[in-house]
């Protein structure tokens, strides 16, 4: 058990607290959907936001959100290109068309995201 230290300032002592650090890993960058997070919790979710930052936990559930986004978006993009008729033939005959179809799954996809994982 650690021992609570004082400092003092004037007539008052104050206790001496500090937040833990986060355990360090290797650095890695937050990426879009961490970010995306990281601004919903300081805007909407705040209590937990601040629940996350003293017990050091915000950078690893960032971490997690993001790399659970990018999972996501890697499973279910090829589904929904599919299911939407992207296929490797489209491309070679109308690029236009592909990449139109292309992005709209790729919205699909990041809704499912926004409802499911960042905003939730």
């Amino acid at each position: 058990m650690a021992e609570l230290t004082y400092i003092r300032a004037g007539n008052y002592y104050i206790p001496n607290l500090a937040v833990d650090p986060e355990p360090k890993e290797p650095a890695r960058d937050i990426d879009k959907y961490g970010r995306m997070r990281l601004t919903y919790l300081k805007q909407h979710r705040h209590k937990l936001y601040q629940e996350l930052v003293s017990a050091g936990k915000l950078q690893a559930h960032l971490l997690d959100i993001n790399d659970t986004a990018n999972d996501w978006l890697d499973r279910i993009m090829p589904q929904m290109a599919k299911a939407a008729g992207a296929t490797e033939e489209l491309k070679s005959r109308d690029q236009m068309a592909w990449v139109g179809l292309m992005n709209n799954c790729k919205a699909k996809v990041e809704e499912i995201i926004f409802s499911d994982l960042i905003y939730h």
